[in-house]
């Protein structure tokens, strides 16, 4: 449970939850509005987060807060339209289960999107029906199962994209999905959909992903145009794209062929000269059509081929006139993945793959989140190489030249703590940012996932050596780049990736001066420091402050509320929760519980709990320098050297805070943990 639940408590009995801090615009505005909300949108959505098992992740669903402000959205993973109201839910990657109780928010009147992708949510596709006005529904990479009524998207029809994808569902396609007027992205692959697949009647289908899954019998016409690997990972499916279907009931030998009735016929009964020449022209004629097949065939698999998946995108709504005109008239066409003019990208680095932008565009791409700045997608480029990028709309800080200084300046880097940008794109209206795709994800998805037999969570060992990586190079960023006020600037748990045998590497960085002013103050973490809240100003111990914060989550396993609120507040503050358990002497409530390894290392571990909260100081100039930082986290020497009790547990830690604490030298270092 995140820091914060208790106090939303006193307001209201729901929990919270989390959501990829990183994936929401939290707020166009630095003012919250503390009022009444409106009741017809509060209520559904508090009684909709108190339906999942542990809603932790939602720690600022408050009742006494309106969920948006304008465009601005002060509940997490809330989308607002212009009007003020709740435009769409991005729940995604929050390890959210429990019942799915949709048909709850239907007093929402401008609710347009919904996405549960990446959580454990199981059972029974939720009632979408009375959710007739929405557009997008995003369930992807759930355990939902069995089989999908056939009535159960009866009736919505302003919905243009359905992503149903890697669940457990069955039986066969429901009617009502086919039916679908606005239609227009369907992924259903990585199920156990079985039987034959229907025809789909909309005419603004685009995508539909059968793959993977147990369907039998012909593509239907509808569907016979798109990719072949819409189709793949299905034994039993054939017809265009795919292999043609086999002759079930072919004619008996020696039948003569049959031919359909043409003005050909009484010629061909007349000679047999007549009947090879009427031969050749239909031989002819058939090839022609073959190959005029093929070549639309092609085109249109060139065009499906690009980029498949899309960001989470809420279309630009705006609410109708009158409940008499019908909203899917007024649905706008949906926003398609990062689309540039033909040009080359600019390469940062010798010993890499090159490939062109159009490589880029065509490669099969795969989601992987939508952040603060953009989305981010995974492609697969020629022979195995596989990248990362970023799509980032608010980096217009700069113009053309000095972005590409900056750039290059980046590309220069090189420390094995840092993750390497490897090429980019410039155009003005968007920057694309390319790096490798790395298999273990971020620290983040590490401390906060739910654990599993394969997920089992980091040892002591582990996240000593990634809080040492992480100050090394941070230590690094700050000798290489000593013009820049904050030389990370976005320091936090979902920007460091962990590499070969969990070494980390840090991400995102040195991009303040790139991103435009306004956004990055809303959005960046340094923003969120204690001297920004209070001067409104930022320095390189702002670095230190953020290394501070990060170094408690590694320690607690606590979800720090700064990566969700738009400003510093100290009742929200870690650093303050850890102090005031310190002065409450429940220092074994501290580290996290399901931390392994940490039996006979109680006297390393409270020296970096002192480390940490000397780089939370309030005061930037009590915090001590980075350098120090590193001399002292170097300085280690590991294991408990004065305490033989080799059965202690971090239950009995606080019996050696004093002696812990006594280490430390570094200039800020609390003298007491009673601050």
């Amino acid at each position: 449970m995140v820091m914060g639940t208790h106090i939303a408590r006193l307001v209201r009995m729901p929990n919270p939850s989390l959501f990829l801090a990183l994936t929401v615009l939290l707020s166009s505005s630095l003012v919250v509005v503390h009022s009444a909300g409106d009741p017809k949108e509060i209520e559904p959505l508090l009684t909709f987060r108190d339906s999942f098992t542990d809603p932790s992740a939602l720690s600022n669903w408050n009742a006494s807060i309106n969920p948006c402000t304008g465009e601005a959205a002060n509940w997490i993973g809330v989308l607002c339209s212009e009007n003020g109201k709740v435009l769409g839910l991005q729940l995604e990657n929050m390890g959210l289960s429990g019942v799915v109780n949709i048909e709850i928010l239907d007093p929402l009147e401008d609710l347009r999107t919904i996405s549960l992708m990446n959580n454990n949510f199981e059972g029974k596709i939720p009632e979408m029906k009375k959710l007739s006005r929405l557009q997008a529904l995003f369930l992807s990479n759930n355990h939902f199962s069995g089989e999908i009524p056939d009535d159960t998207f009866e009736g919505m029809k302003s919905l243009r994209k359905v992503f149903l994808a890697n669940n457990i569902f069955s039986g066969k396609i429901p009617s009502s999905l086919t039916k679908l007027p606005k239609l227009a992205i369907l992924k259903l692959e990585g199920n156990g959909f079985s039987g034959p697949v229907p025809e789909f009647t909309g005419n603004e289908l685009k995508m539909v992903n059968l793959a993977n899954n147990q369907l039998e019998g012909p593509i239907p016409k509808s569907l016979s145009k798109m990719a072949d690997h819409f189709f793949s990972g299905n034994k039993n499916l054939c017809g265009p794209p795919l292999k043609e279907c086999a002759n079930l009931s072919p004619p008996p030998p020696g039948s003569p062929p049959t031919f359909p009735p043409t003005p050909l016929t009484p010629i061909i009964k007349k000679s047999s000269t007549c009947l090879q020449i009427a031969l050749i022209v239909v031989s002819v004629a058939l090839v022609l059509v073959i190959l005029l097949f093929l070549f639309f065939l092609l085109r249109r698999r060139r065009e499906y081929k690009t980029w498949e998946e899309e960001a989470f995108v809420v279309e630009s709504y705006k609410p109708p006139p009158s409940p008499s005109v019908e909203v899917e008239k007024k649905a706008p066409q949906p926003t398609p993945a990062p689309h540039v003019k033909r040009t080359e990208l600019i390469f940062l680095k010798d010993d890499v793959q090159r490939f062109d932008l159009q490589d880029l565009l065509k490669a099969s791409a795969e989601i992987l989140g939508s952040g603060n700045f953009g989305a981010s997608y995974k492609a697969m480029i020629g022979k195995g190489e596989v990248v990362v990028v970023k799509n980032y709309k608010q980096m217009n800080n700069l113009g053309k030249e000095e972005f590409n200084e900056h750039m290059r300046r980046l590309g220069r880097l090189n420390h094995q703590n840092l993750h390497p940008l490897l090429a980019y794109y410039y155009r003005k209206e968007e920057k694309l940012l390319v790096t490798s795709f790395m298999v273990d994800g971020s620290l983040a998805s590490h401390l906060h996932a739910n654990r599993s037999r394969d997920n089992p969570g980091l040892d002591w060992s582990t996240r000593l050596n990634i809080i040492k990586g992480v100050i090394k190079g941070l230590n690094y960023l700050y000798n290489q780049l000593p013009t820049i006020v904050v030389p990370h600037g976005h320091l936090k748990s979902s920007n460091v990736l962990l590499g070969k045998n969990f070494e980390p590497l840090l991400c995102d960085y040195a991009l303040r001066s790139l991103i435009n002013q306004d956004q990055a103050h809303k959005m960046m973490t340094a923003y969120k420091s204690p001297e920004y809240a209070k001067t409104g100003h930022i320095s390189r111990k702002t670095d230190v402050w953020c290394l501070g914060i990060l170094i408690l989550e590694i320690l607690t396993g606590r979800f720090p509320e700064n990566y969700l609120t738009t400003s510093y507040d100290r009742n929200m503050n870690l650093a303050t929760w850890v102090n005031k358990m310190v002065k409450d002497k429940k220092i074994s409530d501290v580290f996290d519980t399901e931390m392994k390894g940490a039996k006979n290392c109680k006297g390393e571990m409270i020296n970096v709990l002192n480390i940490g909260l000397s780089c939370c100081n309030e005061d930037s100039e009590a915090r001590p320098e980075l350098k120090e930082v590193l001399k002292e986290i170097e300085g280690l020497k590991g294991g408990d050297d004065d305490d033989d009790d080799s059965s202690s547990t971090i239950g009995e830690v606080n019996v050696s805070i004093s002696r812990g604490h006594k280490h430390s030298k570094m200039k800020g270092d609390p003298s007491s943990f009673d601050r």
